[in-house]
């Protein structure tokens, strides 16, 4: 029990620490992209501009808006938090780290419905921008609140879709139990290309990125859902979609990509806690790849209108997902790995 509580805190404070370097390294890639400089003034190559940045909101005006629903306004950013922070707890970060007769295992639960509890906290997630944005009682956060609410219960179901193949492939809904597989199998990726490309869209749209940024459309909303708020208020909505990035990364890292495993690593017979720690380090590698690819596509690809997200959602990518499971199922059938 206390080792799961010491990771667990280590968790917390690592997604903190990644959610907020995320912030230094848009910049950074941003102005990589478009040939600036970025962050370049606080700290050694403005390494402690996130840091600058958290000050600023601790030390803002922290205002409520004079018709504002006060309960809510106050509950909208602490749902959209705390939903972001609590998905980490059952992707497998790496193996078992044995220290004498205690063994730590880098999974903070391990439920036979992993996978389940990732798409329930992302569906809670979603109130936490509807209550901030009708909460506000302002028009422009009303209507990105609506336009989030819309666009997640869109991409929520091509998303769940592209999963269920893979989970008739595993025959799991556990995440630890999908990434065995993957140690005993290969990579998801080979086998469902057309699962994951779908998977990792939904992904942008879900995490409110860039192409689908449009619940906070700064060009027609002004600033969205989160229009109305300030400080630290603010600070958690904005926290929370980087750490939404960070754990969609993990996930599909975990689901199609081996998690924490590396080809051939088990077998070199190097001591089991080395290995653990390598697995982890690959686990973090790939997960910051997937950081980097959503930070490389809001440079890269301009904002959908909202007719055409809503298009590629229910006309696009639900076909797509459904027509991915007849024939995954239809391969599963010739090889026999299901009855008739």
């Amino acid at each position: 029990m206390i080792p799961t509580a010491i990771f667990l805190l280590v968790l917390f404070v690592i997604t903190l620490t990644v959610a907020a370097y995320s912030t230094y390294g848009e910049r950074k890639v941003a102005a990589f992209m478009q040939d600036r400089i970025g962050p370049n003034r606080a700290g050694p190559f403005g390494l402690f501009q996130p840091l600058a940045d958290g000050g600023k909101m601790f030390m803002k005006e922290d205002f409520v808006p004079a018709n504002a629903n006060r309960t809510l306004y106050f509950l909208g950013p602490a749902v959209a938090m705390t939903t972001a922070l609590i998905t980490g707890v059952v992707i497998p970060w790496g193996g078992t780290l044995q220290f004498g007769d205690v063994s730590v295992s880098l999974q903070g639960i391990n439920p036979e419905i992993g996978i389940l509890f990732v798409f329930a906290m992302v569906g809670i997630g979603v109130y936490g921008i509807m209550l901030g944005g009708w909460a506000s009682n302002n028009k422009y956060s009303l209507l990105g609140a609506i336009r989030a609410a819309s666009q997640m219960v869109s991409y929520e179901l091509a998303m769940g879709l592209s999963i269920v193949a893979l989970v008739m492939m595993t025959g799991t809904l556990s995440l630890g139990g999908i990434v065995d597989y993957q140690v005993e199998h290969g990579w998801n990726i080979i086998r469902q290309p057309l699962g994951f490309l779908i998977f990792i869209v939904c992904a942008f749209a879900e995490a409110n990125r860039a192409p689908f940024d449009m619940p906070e459309c700064e060009t027609e909303l002004v600033g969205g859902y989160h229009t109305e708020f300030s400080s630290m208020k603010l600070g958690f909505y904005l926290f929370a979609e980087y750490v939404n990035m960070f754990i969609s990364g993990a996930v599909m890292a975990t689901l199609y990509f081996g998690g924490y495993d590396v080809p051939g690593l088990a077998s070199t017979g190097w001591d089991p806690n080395l290995i653990t720690i390598i697995g982890v380090a690959a686990m973090f590698a790939k997960t910051f790849f997937f950081i980097f690819f959503f930070m490389w596509i809001r440079w890269t690809l301009p904002r959908f209108r909202f007719d055409q997200l809503m298009n590629l959602g229910w006309k696009g990518l639900i076909p797509l997902a459904i027509v991915n499971i007849l024939i995954t199922g239809g391969i599963m059938l010739a090889q026999g790995q299901l009855a008739p």
